[in-house]
């Protein structure tokens, strides 16, 4: 019995032996080699000289010498961008050019980011249907000069009320969500480290029911203030506003009157 156990012990060492060299002897084949034929050149991916930005230009600035001809792929050039084929001079003519919004380095050059030559910069910025309208302010009546360019506002009235018999002020939102485009004349935020600004002047972005609206208000008002809205506001729509103040604007044989700080109609001469 020992004897057979030795006789298959031996067999099965054999069979391991012999496939331990058989997996050993296995060659893999090498990868086939890549041969490069002489003279033979990578594909060439063509090119258009396009007018790029070598430097960040903030709103309302100059373009200056921020800008020069970069090869760009012509497959990626878009039909807004300015290139050398087509204007070959535009270096020169951009130096001038005025921007409409911020532009940032390595931004090809857009003409719809640029303000035409001969346009002011506030009607270039305006967006179609608005208009601007310029209301006084101070520390005190906005939001202790926190209030910059491009933020959100609700505008509201406070004057004098002598019903009742009595005296006192009555105070109401006259208008929602409004967007602040300058502070005197800065229409941008300030640097880093100047975080807020006291100015004497807000220009407002307004529909033209809107700017009936405030102008009315500066008449009657004792004191018009600014009140700062969250960023997550901008979209909010459908608030009420002082429509009072102009319901008989646009309709014949009325005139509106404000008196001691009182809006009333009477009938008009003919």
């Amino acid at each position: 019995m020992a004897a057979s156990r030795l006789i298959i012990l031996g067999v099965a060492i054999a069979a391991a032996g012999g496939a331990g060299y058989v997996a050993k002897n296995i060659v893999t084949p090498p990868p086939a080699k890549v041969v490069v034929q002489p003279g033979e050149q990578a594909p060439v991916v063509k090119t258009v000289d396009v007018a790029v930005l070598t430097g960040d230009v903030p709103i309302g600035a100059p373009l200056g010498n921020n800008v020069q001809w970069v090869a760009w792929p012509t497959d990626t050039v878009n039909q807004n961008f300015i290139t050398r084929d087509s204007e070959p001079d535009a270096l020169a003519k951009l130096k001038g050019s005025v921007t409409r919004m911020p532009m940032y380095n390595g931004e090809p050059v857009r003409r719809i980011k640029l303000i035409d030559e001969g346009q002011s910069f506030m009607s270039s910025i305006l967006p179609s249907g608005r208009r601007a309208v310029a209301t006084s302010i101070a520390a005190d009546t906005s939001a202790g000069g926190f209030i910059l360019p491009n933020d959100s506002v609700d505008v509201i009235m406070t004057r004098r009320s002598e019903s009742a018999g009595g005296s006192g002020f009555t105070t109401e939102t006259i208008l929602h969500n409004i967007r602040v485009l300058a502070i005197d004349q800065t229409i941008q935020e300030d640097e880093e480290g100047k975080k807020t600004r006291i100015g004497q002047t807000a220009t407002l972005e307004l529909t033209p029911q809107q700017a009936e609206i405030i102008t009315v208000a500066q008449q009657m008002a004792d004191r018009l203030t600014l009140a700062l809205r969250s960023v997550k506001d901008t979209q909010e729509t459908g608030q009420e506003e002082a429509d009072y103040l102009v319901s008989g604007a646009g309709r014949r044989g009325t005139v509106r009157l404000i008196k001691s700080g009182e809006v009333s109609e009477v009938g008009a001469r003919k």
